[in-house]
């Protein structure tokens, strides 16, 4: 299992869904994934940690956190991960017309340090009113290039698209 993977938490993913979707004016699928995606480079920058610990898989429009996206499909109602689980996220929020994350509640940011919020806000601030393919052609990173589609992105190779990737990679190995 990769290294970040294992350490997913999906209560911290959740809040953060919902910071994403109260700060951008239309928030979908898409921008909520890209959005999160470039949070996490700045975080891992800074901090050498991902946001929530997803897995980013390469996907035909840039980067897409693995487990986020489930969450956001049962919403959707076109995925299940389990019933209690499934309950939670839609308590949460709601997919409309396919696409569009509508919260139902404000996220609770307790659950989020002051680092991941401050990461998440800025990216917002930077990002937030950018189309679906400026997000699309901002996330097509060179960590994106070099992977397959479908397939994980490796953390080292999220890493190296940073500029002090070198070091990141070093403390990521050395922990």
């Amino acid at each position: 299992m990769s290294v970040h993977s294992k350490n997913f938490d999906r209560d911290k993913a959740l809040e953060a869904i919902l910071l994403i979707a109260e700060g951008l004016h239309a928030a979908t699928l898409h921008s909520i994934s890209k959005i999160l995606y470039l949070a996490d480079k700045k975080h891992l920058q800074d901090f050498g940690r991902l946001i929530c610990g997803d897995r980013y898989v390469a996907m035909e429009y840039g980067p897409v956190p693995s487990a986020i996206y489930n969450m956001m499909k049962v919403a959707a109602k076109r995925e299940t991960i389990d019933v209690d689980w499934d309950g939670i996220i839609k308590d949460a929020f709601k997919v409309r017309s396919g696409r569009y994350i509508a919260p139902k509640r404000r996220a609770n940011t307790d659950l989020l340090a002051q680092s991941e919020m401050a990461c998440i806000c800025e990216t917002i601030d930077a990002y937030g009113d950018k189309s679906f393919g400026e997000l699309t052609d901002i996330t097509h990173d060179t960590a994106w290039e070099q992977t397959g589609e479908n397939e994980s992105i490796s953390l080292e190779k999220i890493a190296s698209t940073l500029p002090n990737g070198s070091e990141i990679i070093s403390y990521l190995r050395s922990h």
